[in-house]
């Protein structure tokens, strides 16, 4: 199956979270029967980076969204992990300091964009100034209401300008999300993730549903689609957005580079010499 269409977010769509099964598999009933096809696309998406990297005419932002423990930081590692750090940056995007309060909210964003030949990940995203600002009255709704427009034309300029757009909202269930929570407090080593704020912002679960359910409808465009990502299962989350990555990058039409040099003048030049002395052992 296609996860790019299975999964997307059709333009012009009114999609509700509550039609989306967040423990959804598809063929593979266990991580262990998925685990070839994962290490497949690894390699794949490694591959797909290097000639992205090389070719220096178009480049990849993935945003990725989710509530606390939704899996973000597990995409980053298990999925963007498999590219080059030389051409791949990850930013996250915390409380704005008073400097960037001091411009409009896409001004850190626009800072971030990757350049020609390189994939970027944003740990959060611009989407935090219609999601969060919302869903605790942080703005009036008359500003974060504008917001979705400024957006749409702000990620239409990237794509005008040769960056493609991904965006991947990872649906978790909130009785998920407290397994995970209690996962959390049971590993020492991953106990300074939890804080009280990731429990007292359950209270808001209905509030944050319907403030992404508008970003996702409101915002997902041809050239920069959302993509909502079962994400119950690790396994399955990592995937699923390893599939779609790989998809629209071979969508991409990549060309390495031609040399810059006469291969045939360097290889008589620097390596005749090489060759005679292994002929002569």
């Amino acid at each position: 199956m296609e996860y790019c269409k299975r999964f997307r977010v059709e333009p012009g769509s009114r999609i509700r979270l509550k039609d989306f099964d967040p423990a959804f598999k598809d063929v593979h009933e266990t991580k262990k029967s998925a685990r070839r096809e994962i290490e497949k696309l690894r390699h794949r998406l490694k591959e797909m980076q290097f000639q992205l990297y090389a070719e220096q005419k178009q480049s990849l932002l993935i945003c990725l969204q989710a509530p606390d423990a939704g899996g973000k930081d597990g995409v980053v590692r298990h999925v963007i992990g498999s590219m080059n750090p030389q051409g791949c940056r990850v930013v996250s995007f915390k409380q704005p300091s008073s400097v960037e309060l001091a411009h409009d909210f896409l001004w850190r964003i626009d800072q971030q964009t990757p350049r020609r030949g390189e994939v970027v990940v944003f740990n959060r995203s611009h989407y935090e100034d219609v999601l969060i600002v919302r869903v605790h009255n942080l703005v009036p709704k008359k500003v974060w209401s504008k917001r979705f427009d400024q957006i749409n034309d702000f990620e239409r300029r990237l794509a005008t300008n040769g960056t493609h757009v991904l965006k991947f909202f990872l649906h978790i269930s909130k009785e998920e999300q407290l397994r995970r929570f209690k996962r959390r407090l049971d590993d020492p080593a991953r106990r300074w993730k939890i804080s009280e704020a990731d429990y007292t912002e359950r209270e808001y679960w209905i509030a944050y549903e319907a403030a992404y359910e508008d970003a996702l409808n409101k915002c997902s465009a041809a050239a920069a689609p959302w993509f909502v990502i079962p994400s119950d299962h690790k396994w399955f989350r990592n995937l699923a957005v390893s599939q779609i990555i790989v998809e629209t990058m071979e969508r991409l039409n990549i060309k390495v580079p031609d040399p810059t040099v006469n291969i045939s003048d360097i290889r008589e030049k620097y390596h005749e010499e090489v060759e005679d002395n292994k002929d002569a052992k």
